[in-house]
């Protein structure tokens, strides 16, 4: 990740973590707490892809795991939020673009529930019970209610931040230097056409004849006048 992602999905990050320990977690509503910290780590999946949405979560759930008031075992969340993470960053939406909220609605969904439930889980293996005394049933219901709920205020947010402060245009390659060689491609192919159309010469392998000579372009309406 560039040192421009590393320093934005920090401050993003610490800025939920917090606002979840001291505002949402004092709402004292029934069920599940709204998970601020998913829906920023699930925009930044979005934005970033897998790789960085996975390195994201891992270190926001690792952040939870040891901020007070934890009551679980440490590396429980990261865990969590690394997976949750490196799957909702398989769904970024080419070229950054969403075309519709229906996508993003649908991984806030499914993220809600497999991190309730990919939480209980390792939690049982790790014979740690915290949280264990809420039915998962209302567990599960009211963690999706409360995220899709909040989500439009603040993946929305979330993937604007990111496509603002990421601005390389490498960053949708795959190949890392496709997309800028091909834009300076086509700006210098632009222009070749410009220069041709004003000196009225048809291009042949590149603006010359085999014999390495300007090829005159002549028009059939011209050539039927004469």
């Amino acid at each position: 990740m560039r040192l421009k992602r590393i320093v934005l999905s920090t401050v993003l990050v610490v800025i939920a973590m917090v606002a979840q320990v001291s505002v949402l977690a004092r709402l004292h509503l029934p069920g599940a707490v709204p998970d601020l910290l998913l829906l920023t780590v699930l925009g930044l999946a979005l934005a970033y892809g897998h790789v960085g949405g996975c390195l994201v979560g891992f270190f926001a759930g690792l952040l939870a795991d040891i901020a007070p008031p934890a009551d679980h075992a440490v590396g429980r969340y990261a865990l969590v939020l690394c997976v949750i993470g490196y799957l909702a960053g398989l769904a970024k939406p080419d070229h950054g673009q969403l075309r519709s909220a229906a996508g993003p609605m649908m991984v806030v969904i499914c993220a809600a529930i497999g991190t309730t439930l990919l939480y209980a889980g390792v939690g049982g293996l790790v014979g740690d019970q915290a949280g264990a005394h809420v039915g998962l049933v209302k567990l599960v219901f009211t963690a999706a209610l409360y995220d899709l709920l909040l989500a439009p205020f603040v993946v929305p947010l979330v993937l604007a931040l990111a496509r603002r402060f990421d601005n390389d245009p490498l960053a949708e390659d795959p190949a890392g230097f496709g997309g800028l060689g091909g834009g300076m491609g086509g700006l210098g192919r632009g222009r070749n056409r410009m220069k041709t159309a004003k000196s009225g010469l048809a291009p042949q392998r590149g603006l010359f004849g085999r014999a390495g000579k300007m090829v005159k372009f002549t028009s059939p309406a011209r050539g039927a006048r004469r």
